[in-house]
């Protein structure tokens, strides 16, 4: 009798919505997720770095790198956190108070699964018309490249930072609140 397939112990999703502060927040307090590292993900090696990607010119956007545990959490279920709590879908090129295609609503599949995965999320999500507004959440390719090291775990490292009170201590507390079982 043949084993029963078991799944991988690690997976990674790339998803980019907004400020990178905020998205990693909310995801390093979901369970089954080891890591959340912020970065940028759609333009080159050469212009993955702050400077540049402020200029709105390198096709980058804001990013995440979550790497989970899909035995815990699918994939299915970070998107729906992603399009729950962590972003507003229906806004183009900009999060709150972040302007520009950096701050873009993408997904950037890391297999085939995952691209059939997120269409068919989108997909239902329009038809349904949850959001009243057309999602412009894109699915897109491209390699993700870390941000600099200020960046990363920013929301623990900053929790007064006007920036994180304002617009992320927000999107975690809507996770918690949308997500209790969820959370860790």
């Amino acid at each position: 009798m043949p084993d029963p397939v078991v799944p991988a112990k690690r997976a990674t999703a790339v998803l980019a919505g907004g400020c990178f502060w905020g998205m990693e927040a909310v995801f390093e307090h979901v369970k089954g997720v080891k890591s959340v590292t912020a970065g940028y993900a759609g333009g080159s090696a050469a212009t993955a770095n702050y400077g540049d990607v402020s200029s709105e010119r390198t096709g980058h956007a804001e990013a995440i790198r979550i790497s989970y545990d899909p035995r815990q959490v699918s994939y299915g279920t970070l998107l729906r956190v992603y399009f729950s709590v962590a972003h507003d879908p229906t806004e183009l090129n900009r999060q709150g108070p972040d302007t520009g295609p950096s701050y873009r609503s993408a997904i950037f599949p890391q297999s085939a699964v995952q691209a059939r995965v997120a269409r068919a999320y989108i997909a239902e999500l329009d038809a349904t018309h949850k959001f009243g507004k057309p999602i412009v959440t894109k699915i897109e390719s491209g390699k993700f490249y870390p941000a600099e090291d200020y960046h990363q775990d920013f929301y623990d490292r900053n929790p007064n930072h006007p920036y994180i009170v304002r617009w992320d201590k927000p999107k975690v507390a809507a996770f918690r609140a949308a997500f209790p079982t969820l959370a860790s």
